[in-house]
C-alpha cells in the first residue's frame, strides 16, 4: 500500500498554470551566522490570472539529532497575470538553519542543507547549500 499523501503540504487548486524556473542561492557556500537570499521565477503560463503561494524549504542533510524532511520556512503569495513572470526572492536567516542540538543548544550546524522551493512540499526546485 503507498505511504504518500492524497494531497502534499502547501497544495491548492487554481483556474490557472503555474511554471517555477531558475533557482539561484546568494552564495552555495555560507558562514554561520550570514543570510543567503533565494530567488526563483515564477511564470503565469495559462490563459487565465491566479495566485500562488510560492513556498520555502530547507533540508538539513546531516545534523546531531534526526531532522524533518523538509521544513517549511518561508512562503510568499504572488498574483501573476496570464504570461507573466516575476522573480520572487526570499532570504534565509541564520535562525531558518538551526535547531536544538543533540546539546540541547538552539544552533545552526555547520555541514550541508538543500533548499527548495516550489507551490507544495511535493513540486519544488532545489539547490544545495553549505554552512561552514
Amino acid at each position: 500500500m503507498p505511504n504518500t499523501p492524497l494531497f502534499p503540504f502547501g497544495h491548492g487548486l487554481s483556474y490557472t498554470r503555474f511554471e517555477y524556473s531558475d533557482l539561484k542561492l546568494g552564495a552555495s557556500e555560507v558562514a554561520k551566522g550570514a543570510t543567503v537570499p533565494v530567488e526563483v521565477t515564477l511564470k503565469n503560463a495559462g490563459s487565465r490570472a491566479g495566485t500562488e503561494v510560492v513556498q520555502l524549504y530547507v533540508r538539513d542533510l546531516v545534523g546531531s539529532v534526526t531532522r524533518p524532511v523538509k521544513e517549511l520556512k518561508g512562503f510568499q503569495k504572488v498574483t501573476l497575470a496570464p504570461g507573466e513572470s516575476r522573480r520572487v526572492t526570499f532570504t534565509l536567516r541564520p535562525d531558518d538553519l538551526a535547531f536544538y542540538t543533540a546539546a540541547n543548544r538552539w544552533e545552526a550546524e555547520p555541514g550541508d542543507f538543500e533548499v527548495f522551493v516550489g507551490g507544495s512540499s511535493a513540486e519544488t526546485l532545489s539547490a544545495k547549500l553549505t554552512l561552514r
